[in-house]
């Protein structure tokens, strides 16, 4: 700063030289004071807007934790709806997982050395089951493990990345359904095809396009893409130890070792559907468990409690105006800029009242849910 000022002086000084050239007389004449007035003034008024400009960065450096800290207030925050997020993912994935598994057990793309076997929907009369499992006792606990991860990848690296918009933070409960029901659908189909006798780059051409093709649909966030890449790589090197390493009683196989010599390379674009279709689910649990209870109603609505008196400073509607700018904007340089404080807005969430609705302060990602749900 102190740099830039000296430089704009020396070059004021100079023209007023080259004008009236350097003597009392010039100096006199006013020419030389009236351009250190004008400087003095334009070195006031930069110096202004760039402490303005500095202070505002910086406001927005402390608001924003770091990507640990926001990691720590995410799973420690509240350790409750952290345990029960935990056990929901990891349940589903216990349930869910034999029955995906079936599909390649009945159609003979894998083999148990020694399989449970039972009936889901048994036959009428005589005949066989309509729908048979087909798996091992180690396959429920591996895919409640596979959910865990999958889901808590998902929630963490949504809070570090912060690319994900709301619609996809928050997904509706027949996207979750969708996406699940997509991932399925592409696990019994890769099964059906095997059978079928269809070559290993076809299958895994349309398993490639179907996990291409599910992901932009369904998910389409850098941190889904990054949880589903690791799904894709982590999960089948898990079973070439698994292959390698398991007693004969729990061992199993690929019926056809493909490439690898472990397993077809097609299997690799079927676990990175797993991706979104976890990750949908876990951002929906995750959202159920954030939403606050019924007894207080919000977004400028009367408290439920009667005897509760509103917000002295936002009459009960939970947003205050910003105090970084004016309207949702502030000039700069001359120009008129949207406030990043409030995102243009020209609103910030009131922080008299936060504590009432048992909001977590950290939680930026639920701050902004709770604006952008606020009415205009």
């Amino acid at each position: 700063m102190i740099t830039t000022k000296l430089l704009l002086i020396i070059a004021a000084f100079a023209s007023a030289t080259r004008t009236h050239g350097f003597s009392t007389t010039a100096l006199q004449r006013g020419g030389l004071v009236r351009k250190c007035k004008l400087l003095h003034h334009s070195v006031r008024l930069f110096s202004s807007e760039r402490d303005h400009v500095d202070s505002e960065n910086a406001a927005n450096l402390f608001a924003s934790p770091l990507p640990l800290e926001r990691i720590v207030a995410q799973v420690s925050g509240d350790p409750k709806k952290t345990m029960t997020f935990s056990l929901l993912m990891a349940l589903c994935g216990a349930l869910l997982g034999p029955f995906l598994d079936s599909y390649h057990s009945l159609f003979g793309v894998l083999t148990y050395n020694t399989p449970l076997v039972f009936p889901i929907l048994g036959s009428l009369g005589k005949g066989p089951d309509f729908l048979t499992c087909v798996t091992s006792l180690w396959v429920p606990p591996l895919f409640g493990l596979a959910g865990f991860l999958i889901g808590w990848l998902y929630i963490l690296l949504d809070t570090v990345t912060q690319d994900a918009t709301q619609s996809q933070l928050h997904p509706t409960i027949p996207k979750v359904l969708v996406g699940i029901s997509y991932f399925t659908f592409q696990y019994w189909l890769s099964g059906i095809l095997f059978a079928h006798g269809m070559d290993r780059s076809s299958i895994f051409a349309i398993m490639s396009l179907l996990a291409a093709g599910g992901f932009l649909i369904l998910d389409g966030t850098v941190s889904g893409f990054i949880t589903s890449t690791a799904t894709a790589l982590g999960g089948p090197l898990i079973e070439v130890g698994l292959i390698s390493s398991l007693p004969d009683s729990w061992a199993y196989h690929y019926s056809d070792a493909g490439e690898t010599g472990f397993f077809p390379l097609w299997i690799i674009p079927v676990y990175f559907l797993g991706g979104p279709a976890n990750g949908n689910l876990a951002r929906g649990f995750w959202d159920a468990l954030s939403e606050k209870s019924k007894d207080v109603t919000t977004f400028g609505m009367l408290l439920e409690n009667k005897d509760q008196v509103p917000c002295s400073h936002c009459n009960g509607t939970r947003a205050f105006p910003c105090p970084n700018c004016d309207d949702g904007t502030y000039v700069t340089y001359g120009e008129r800029v949207m406030c990043k404080a409030c995102r243009g807005k020209g609103r910030v969430i009131c922080r008299e009242c936060f504590s009432r609705y048992g909001d977590d302060p950290s939680d930026i990602e639920n701050i902004r849910r709770i604006m952008d749900q606020i009415p205009d």
